[in-house]
């Protein structure tokens, strides 16, 4: 049974979802494990060579807890750890696409004057 939302709870769920997307790697992060890709730690460091270690574990560890990115490690030396989204996490991929549009239209649509 799908929710019923009003104006105010529907802004509010929506800024709930943005608080959990915001941070300035998320995103790319995300885009790099669309499409069932499963990246190593040390993959997604050479993807996003910008983002720091620390920063990287952190925004991972927050995507993980959010149920949006799955981790496994393995119990290896040296280390080895992967990453791919949850299904949840998958189901975002046409929202973001949805949004890409959405920008695009902003080049073919001119307000009215």
């Amino acid at each position: 049974m799908r929710k019923i939302y009003t104006p105010s709870t529907a802004a509010s769920e929506v800024e709930a979802v943005f608080k959990q997307l915001e941070g300035r790697w998320k995103l790319v992060i995300l885009f790099h494990l669309f499409g069932g890709q499963v990246q190593r730690f040390s993959e997604l460091e050479k993807l996003i060579p910008e983002i720091s270690q620390k920063m990287l574990a952190q925004q991972l560890r927050q995507l993980e807890a959010d149920g949006i990115v799955h981790r496994t490690a393995y119990p290896q030396v040296p280390p080895k750890v992967e990453y791919r989204m949850t299904e949840w996490g998958q189901a975002l991929c046409p929202a973001l696409d949805a949004l890409l549009k959405w920008a695009e239209l902003r080049e073919t649509l001119k307000p009215a004057d």
